[in-house]
């Protein structure tokens, strides 16, 4: 499964993307799924007009990395924060 959720950002001037929850059961892995899903997300993201896709993966998932480098996407210098409001 995979989630791509749109916004505007003011600093690239219009619709935004981000990508998240790109999941693929471990026993269906290394079967060119997740790099499916992940060109048909960002075929829909172009498709609504995004100007980018941002996305966060966990520090020490080097396999997402790969696929996601792979696919054009590359280290930025802003640094993910999060506030759990629940749980």
């Amino acid at each position: 499964m995979a989630a791509l959720h749109f916004t505007t950002s003011t600093a690239e001037g219009g619709k935004v993307a981000w990508f998240e929850d790109c999941i693929v059961r471990p026993g269906h892995r290394k079967k060119g799924i997740g790099k499916a899903l992940l060109e048909y997300v960002i075929g829909q993201a172009k498709a609504e007009g995004a100007l980018r896709v941002m996305l966060l993966t966990d520090g020490d998932n080097a396999t997402a990395q790969a696929l996601y480098r792979k696919s054009g996407f590359r280290d930025s210098a802003m640094l993910a924060m999060r506030l759990k409001l629940r749980g």
